[in-house]
């Protein structure tokens, strides 16, 4: 048997032993150059070596071994793809990880396909790509297969199977979805790997999902947990949680990161800030840096016990569907009371019907006794006939355009973005909020606190995110929240004056109030 055969069967002993093949492959006693963390001693013992991968490295690769034999992929029937998301402070060594998995499924898993991307084009090429460049160099299985990284030619192939098996690195633009679908291997590994994922579109997100159907599939998605939305966020702690093997990697046990480096940002920053969290403890923040309403305001508006305030205004706020998915609205808050009063939803109205149920709401309170004083309709789209209707049929709504000039032009850039800064200011006064336990404050929770924001390169003034790119980050319309933030279009005075306040009684009112007493 020549050599070359000899290293293929080695390694083919490794196909479900992925911490095994990193090993094996490189040569840790007799290289400097990746010299960089002596082996814990559980894996020293096991492996006969003094140098190797981090403790969180090793487990992770440990980790995915035992879910390939799980799924004992006999070459034919698909199994359940292998999903992991990692969370991580800096300078953990997830791109050198990164590499260890391309090469392991690149060299175990004959005619696998691959595509791995990066938050930006620069990250992509001198950052991940050029760390699996490194490591191929030093590997023993080198001589495989044919290693390129000029600019929109960045691969690993198998030399005189070119075109059947490798894996290629693409730049994760919105526009450049269609690369990542149509992958499939259905005898072997369809294989993604997302470096800073929490930057990646949402749409390449969903193009990978058609790779995931058949052979055996496979997920990688490693990044720093800077922002509370997004597919990222929601693979990690969000809804798609229970489809992921969630790791969250703290800096301070790593053993290559800086200790003194650390200290010092615990003590400029405390264990607990957004900073340390996001940049050591490897856990998303309580409120991203471009976080327009943070969480904590969020959860304390939650949290307050209703108050009653007789004599406060009713307020409706109607945010009427666009297109597709998007909901109707209609929000009631009674003063700072947006919690007893649950919030109207409907899909698929036309503005006919969306004028019928502001005006069944606004009925349903006459029978309760209670005046609505105003309605805040926003006019931008299909919004303008229900304003419209409204007013043909007697009643007076305010046409809040979002896209119009806000009455604070110093601040805010749009009536839309000072909607939602009004609404930010009520939640600091006291406003009350549903419960986070119901499924209104769920959606509102979430809706709150994933929309970002920045600030005009022309007089500084406070822009919202748009709800198309928070689509592109897989974040679902706020519906709710605009709705709520309408019932802030305009300062609405006190009304329902009852007998309970004053009386009339012919010219006089009798109060209880003496202007002549003294009290001193």
């Amino acid at each position: 048997m020549d050599t070359e055969a000899e290293l293929a069967e080695a390694v083919g002993e490794f196909y479900d032993d992925p911490l095994g093949y990193v090993m094996f492959n490189w040569p840790w006693d007799s290289e400097p150059e990746i010299q960089m963390v002596p082996l814990a001693p559980q894996y020293r013992e096991r492996f006969n070596s003094e140098w190797g991968p981090d403790v969180w490295a090793c487990e992770f690769l440990d980790e995915l071994g035992a879910e390939i034999r799980k799924r004992a992929f006999d070459g034919r029937a698909p199994v359940d793809p292998i999903r992991f998301t990692t969370a991580s402070g800096h300078g953990i060594g997830k791109t050198t990880l990164s590499a260890f998995l391309i090469k392991f499924v690149m060299d175990t898993r004959p005619y696998c396909r691959g595509t791995v991307t990066a938050g930006t084009d620069v990250q992509l090429r001198t950052k991940t790509w050029a760390e699996v460049g490194k490591w191929h160099r030093l590997s023993l299985t080198r001589n495989w297969c044919v290693y390129t990284a000029g600019r929109g030619a960045m691969a690993i192939r198998r030399k005189g199977l070119e075109n059947e098996w490798f894996i290629v690195a693409q730049t994760c633009r919105e526009e450049n979805s269609e690369a990542f679908q149509g992958q499939h291997a259905v005898n072997s590994t369809s294989f993604y790997l997302f470096d800073e994922a929490s930057v990646v579109p949402k749409r390449i997100y969903e193009a990978r999902d058609g790779g995931l159907t058949d052979g055996e599939p496979m997920v990688f998605d490693f990044g720093n947990p800077t922002r509370n939305s997004g597919m990222f966020y929601e693979n990690c702690v969000g809804a798609n949680k229970h489809r992921y093997i969630v790791r969250s990697i703290d800096s301070r046990d790593v053993a290559i990161t800086s200790k003194p480096d650390i200290a010092d940002k615990l003590a400029d920053h405390g264990e607990d800030s957004d900073y340390f969290r996001v940049r050591v403890r490897g856990v998303f923040p309580r409120a991203s840096t471009i976080q327009f309403i943070g969480s904590d305001l969020v959860i304390q508006a939650m949290q307050r016990p209703v108050y009653n305030e007789p004599h406060a205004p009713l307020i409706l706020g109607v945010d009427v569907a666009r297109f597709g998915d998007n909901e109707t609205v209609i929000w009631a808050r009674k003063g700072m009371d947006a919690r007893s009063f649950e919030p109207r939803r409907y899909t698929g109205l036309d503005t006919t019907q969306v004028t019928g149920r502001v005006i069944e709401m606004v009925r349903m309170f006459e029978d309760l006794q209670q005046t609505v004083a105003a309605i805040f309709v926003d006019g931008t789209g299909l919004g303008a006939g229900v304003v419209d209707q409204l007013r043909h049929l007697g009643y007076n709504p305010f046409d809040v355009s979002s896209g119009t000039r806000p009455t604070n032009m110093n601040t805010y850039r749009l009536k839309g973005d000072e909607l939602w800064g009004n609404l930010r200011d009520a939640l600091i006064k006291g406003l009350v909020l549903p419960t986070r336990d119901s499924s209104v404050g769920a959606a509102l929770y979430d809706q709150l606190t994933q929309r970002e924001y920045g600030y005009t390169s022309v007089g500084n003034k406070i822009f919202l995110e748009s709800k198309k790119d928070m689509e592109k980050r897989g974040v679902s319309s706020p519906d709710l929240a605009d709705a709520l933030a309408l019932t802030f279009g305009m300062d609405v005075a006190p009304t329902n004056l009852q007998p309970d306040m004053f009386q009339s009684h012919g010219q006089k009112v009798l109060t209880d109030y003496d202007p002549l007493e003294v009290n001193w």
